[in-house]
């Protein structure tokens, strides 16, 4: 017993900026075999919709993944100079449009209260919960939810 306290007390955590390559791939095939002997689909994919001009210049990105059945926008960015004029909205349409229909359950997302709320509720997202942050009230997030109209939500599970 004494021997196994032992090694389990000589460890050590690093913080990385980049979780290293040979990690990654041993943490993912590690959660993924976890998750399918649960019956469950981890369907994680990274992607980006680019809003660009004629000219090819972006001015608008939407990053997001899928995991499960869900979709998770990351952040989404439109040039200073193109705010207020509906591209942001035109962003998570086309995400929307795109997911509708594919078997997922719904769209999440998280703002901060700096960062117009009331905007993703005119998208027609609802608020699930607020976590205040009450030292630094801008900061208070905002967690959103905007669920698919699918009859059938496929991703997700295995057995589906």
């Amino acid at each position: 017993m004494y021997q196994r306290e032992r090694a389990m007390n000589n460890y050590k955590i690093d913080f990385v900026d980049h979780l290293p390559e040979n990690i990654e791939e041993k943490m993912r095939k590690d959660l993924i075999e976890y998750e399918s002997s649960h019956g469950i689909d981890v369907n994680y994919k990274t992607f980006a919709l680019v809003l660009t001009d004629n000219f090819g210049n972006a001015f608008g990105v939407l990053n997001a993944f899928t995991a499960f059945s869900e979709v998770y926008v990351d952040d989404m960015w439109v040039d200073k100079s193109c705010r207020g004029k509906g591209y942001g909205r035109k962003l998570l349409q086309a995400l929307e449009n795109h997911f509708e229909g594919q078997g997922f359950n719904n769209i999440n997302l998280v703002t901060n209260a700096f960062n117009a709320p009331e905007f993703y509720k005119k998208c027609g997202f609802t608020v699930e919960f607020v976590r205040e942050n009450k030292i630094h009230p801008k900061l208070t997030k905002t967690f959103f939810v905007k669920y698919f109209k699918n009859e059938t939500q496929k991703q997700g599970t295995k057995n589906i």
